[in-house]
């Protein structure tokens, strides 16, 4: 694949494990100077990559939760092994030195960027239209999985939450769009609390539908607990829109509470409805705290941000 003036080579494995290590030794026998693993369950192979090539340098990513709790000891020595491991937050750096036993010397906080053609996907055409699904009215805002190991992300607690914000804002509706194996909880929680004809499950999607989601709703939430760094923070603060998350993880590092949204308790649906409430009855004060999320998206998330930071990394490990 060319980009530019640049050629990319990409060896696939076509879901084959096997074929995917046997791919990384034969890479190794070339002598990489660096190797990057996209994710901490690729640790242990970049380790045996460097039984053939010792001189390779490695990198290995990390994302949040997935290393908040330890991990088997292949992975977890596999980390503490590898040159340099990234964090997308502080939060997360943390837990890979308490959790994991991870050498703070060893790890770089990078924090994740927007898309680098975040804003240029649909220039030169129509913006696609929202799902003929999507309410009218005022509209509460939350993307992300529906998974029942993934309950720590607090949809249910922005469920719980309407009944006490309908009393003020009849015409108030949630819109939550993902996809999962936990839909049926939630229905059954929107049911329970007599709220289901507000609440608005929206899968399927196409990248365009949910920019269209962002654009249309009022407030974006999800006040949850686990978050490693909450990339739909950022999604929601390009689109201007002021931000609902939990005072927990790495949303503190993208939200700032009081100025670009509120930070919440997990767990907590009374103080969750009191912050959405309070940007419904300022209007104006909620248009000023998404224009500063979009202007701390410009300044310090976007992707040429991101691109000279990892470059520095990467220029620091091939120097050293």
């Amino acid at each position: 694949m060319r980009i530019m003036e640049r050629e990319f080579v990409f060896t696939g494995a076509d879901r084959g494990k096997a074929r995917f290590v046997v791919n990384a030794m034969r890479a190794a026998r070339r002598q990489a100077r660096v190797v990057l693993a996209a994710h901490p369950n690729l640790g242990p192979i970049t380790r045996a990559m460097r039984v053939i090539a010792p001189r390779m340098k490695s990198i290995v990513c990390t994302h949040g939760i997935e290393v908040w709790e330890p991990l088997s000891s292949a992975r977890r020595n596999a980390l503490r092994r590898a040159t340099i491991v990234l964090s997308p937050s502080r939060a997360t750096a943390d837990h890979l030195t308490s959790v994991q036993g991870v050498s703070p010397d060893r790890i770089r906080v990078l924090p994740w960027a927007l898309d680098p053609d975040f804003e240029t996907k649909f220039a030169g055409g129509a913006r696609p239209s929202l799902s003929a699904n999507f309410p009218s009215g005022r509209v509460i805002l939350s993307v992300g999985r529906w998974l029942a190991e993934e309950r720590y992300k607090g949809m249910d607690t922005l469920i719980l939450a309407m009944p006490r914000l309908l009393l003020r804002w009849p015409d108030l509706q949630l819109v939550i769009v993902g996809s999962g194996d936990d839909l049926a909880w939630l229905e059954h929680i929107a049911r329970d609390s007599g709220v289901q004809r507000h609440v608005h499950f929206l899968t399927g999607l196409s990248y365009g539908e949910i920019s269209a989601c962002y654009e249309a709703a009022e407030v974006f939430a999800l006040p949850s607990r686990g978050e490693g760094f909450g990339f739909v923070y950022l999604e929601a603060m390009a689109h201007g829109k002021p931000v609902i998350g939990g005072a927990h993880g790495g949303a503190p590092e993208v939200i700032q509470d009081g100025v670009t949204g509120y930070l919440v308790q997990h767990g907590d649906p009374v103080q969750l409805a009191t912050s959405i409430d309070a940007l419904l009855s300022s209007p104006e004060a909620a248009r000023r705290m998404g224009e500063a999320g979009r202007q701390r998206v410009e300044k310090e998330f976007r992707f040429n941000v991101f691109s000279k930071a990892f470059k520095r990394i990467l220029r620091e490990l091939c120097e050293s």
